[in-house]
């Protein structure tokens, strides 16, 4: 029986539509803007300042990590994971907390004579510091700082601390987890316990951030664009959403 017109080039349309569902949907979402590769990851930290007529204090990510895993500030020196959420004050920095654990004039720099040396009030890229990255092996990748920071601390490449002051027991959990996304032309996300423990402790995302039973949580993309769940960290300081393989790698080549 022959088919009308109409109907042929219905199923046209719909064809039409599959093909392109999968770019249109990963085309959906609004990721942020991408500083240059040394600017990743830099902060500007001003709780305090404005109210004592100082300039905020710049901080650079990618420059500690290269000495301290992410546990170090935020569980033993107790900075909040979100910026600007801990109030620190220069006399407790002075009495040896927050940054003043390490910047005490013996581990790394003090506070007198170097006030200017982090109270910039302005993103700094340190460009200087940053390229000798490229003069080395390090692992590539094409978002964020463009360094696979997960493998060039497996692959010995950098040896950050884990403890600072307390050494606690170090966390052997390599389990994955399999998330389904929430649109079904999505492959699940795959989440990767031991590549996060290298970094950090559980606390720093169970119970506030993560429910700790499997499922118990539910988010979304939008929400992870506006800095909650794993956009904690994967907005400003981990690899960014625009690396979608990294946590969706059965996305195909296009999508």
């Amino acid at each position: 029986m022959p088919y009308k017109a109409s109907t042929i080039i219905r199923w046209f349309i719909a064809i039409g539509i599959l093909a392109i569902i999968p770019v249109t949907a990963w085309g959906y979402f609004d990721l942020p803007p991408l500083p240059p590769p040394e600017e990743y990851g830099n902060l500007l930290i001003s709780r305090v300042t404005k109210a004592k007529g100082v300039k905020p204090v710049f901080f650079s990510h990618w420059s500690h990590r290269t000495l301290y895993t992410c546990r170090v500030c935020h569980v033993e020196l107790e900075f909040n994971m979100e910026v600007n959420s801990t109030e620190i004050t220069e006399a407790a920095s002075r009495k040896g907390r927050f940054c003043g654990s390490c910047h005490n004039g013996k581990t790394a720099f003090g506070h007198e004579k170097n006030c200017e040396r982090c109270h910039t009030g302005e993103i700094n890229s340190n460009s200087d510091k940053f390229s000798i990255f490229s003069r080395f092996d390090f692992p590539r990748t094409d978002f964020g700082n463009r360094i696979d920071w997960v493998e060039a601390m497996k692959t010995r490449l950098i040896f950050p601390n884990r403890y600072l002051k307390t050494k606690s027991q170090d966390i052997q959990f390599d389990k994955k987890l399999s998330l389904d996304a929430e649109w079904n032309m999505i492959p699940p996300s795959i989440f990767p316990h031991r590549a996060h423990t290298a970094w950090l402790d559980c606390s720093n995302c169970h119970p506030d951030i993560f429910n700790i039973k499997r499922k118990g949580t539910k988010f979304t993309m939008a929400k992870i664009l506006k800095g909650e769940y794993c956009g904690v960290c994967h907005i400003n300081v981990a690899f960014p959403m625009d690396d979608c393989k990294r946590c969706h790698p059965g996305i195909r080549k296009g999508m």
